[in-house]
């Protein structure tokens, strides 16, 4: 596949898959997006689910409504309409996400499972540290938090984020998953798998390098926070994020908060730009903090 060709195949009789890209780039992602707004504004009958993912797009139909022939055509016309586009941008918002970071509940766990680690003298985060040549596992969680991260898709579990971070390619923080997969994760970890952090919903297995913990929810099926009040998923795909580092005293404090049902996420409406990004990411990043924080 070239570097602008989309490969696309056939997923049993009722599902067609683009892929865009085989690597992920924030591109990609949007061209994964704007195909899938495309089709939705004007859903043909028998079309049933329309989901873009990192850098491809899945579409659902019942054949017996439409015929797949007509799903290509229709996706085929929406990927060319896209390349038309003059203006990738995106009306989003950008929120502040609270993290414990170097935490005892992920720490614990990861000593649980060292004998499926790389490296198991050390903890995650200094075997991050250590993958993305930096002295320690403070510089690794100054990097982690030092930029905002783009939301490319979520799924696998309810409400899970993939997030990818918004700085050049080379300044990307990458880290391997475990060589085997926990049988546990504390709900609500950061955690982190290629080029992708996430934020495990649920309790539940898992292979990320964990980083810490927040003490937001962004899964809340009894829509107990404001923030839920529409959907019980917090997380959508094109969310701006900004990890914000808090110690054990404020995390406590946000989890009370949020137990009393009175914590609200601090977010703001922002329009995101594709190609004013890719020109500056430090100061178009800069400007983003500018309206979530107000400065």
């Amino acid at each position: 596949m070239s570097a602008h060709e989309s490969r696309y195949s056939w997923g049993g009789d009722e599902h067609l898959v683009v892929q865009i890209s085989e690597a992920m780039s924030l591109e990609a992602n949007f061209k994964a997006m704007a195909m899938a707004s495309a089709l939705d504004q004007d859903r043909a009958a028998g079309i049933i689910d329309i989901c873009p993912s990192n850098a491809s797009l899945l579409v659902r139909f019942d054949p017996d409504l439409i015929a797949p022939t007509e799903v290509e055509r229709l996706v085929r016309e929406a990927e060319a309409s896209v390349a038309l586009s003059t203006k990738q941008e995106l009306e989003t918002r950008i929120f502040e996400l609270p993290v414990w970071y170097d935490d005892p509940f992920t720490n614990e766990t990861g000593a649980r499972f060292r004998d499926r680690h790389q490296t198991p003298d050390k903890n995650d985060l200094e075997f991050a540290a250590m993958e993305n040549d930096l002295p320690d596992a403070e510089a690794f969680i100054r990097a982690h938090e030092g930029s905002p991260w783009f939301t490319s898709m979520v799924g696998f579990v309810a409400g899970l984020p993939f997030l990818f971070q918004m700085v050049p390619q080379e300044r990307q923080l990458e880290v391997p998953k475990y060589l085997r997969p926990r049988t546990d994760t504390p709900k609500l970890t950061i955690g982190h798998g290629g080029c992708f952090t996430a934020i495990y919903s649920v309790r539940g297995a898992g292979g990320y390098q964990m980083f810490g913990i927040t003490p937001v929810p962004i899964f809340d099926p009894e829509q107990k926070l404001v923030d839920f009040k529409d959907f019980m998923i917090f997380f959508k795909p094109g969310d701006i994020v900004k990890f914000r580092r808090v110690d054990e005293a404020e995390y406590t404090r946000i989890l009370a908060e949020v137990e009393a049902g009175v914590y609200v996420y601090k977010q703001a409406p922002v329009t995101f730009v594709l190609e004013e990004f890719l020109a500056d990411p430090d100061a178009y990043n800069a400007r983003l903090l500018e309206v979530l924080y107000g400065n």
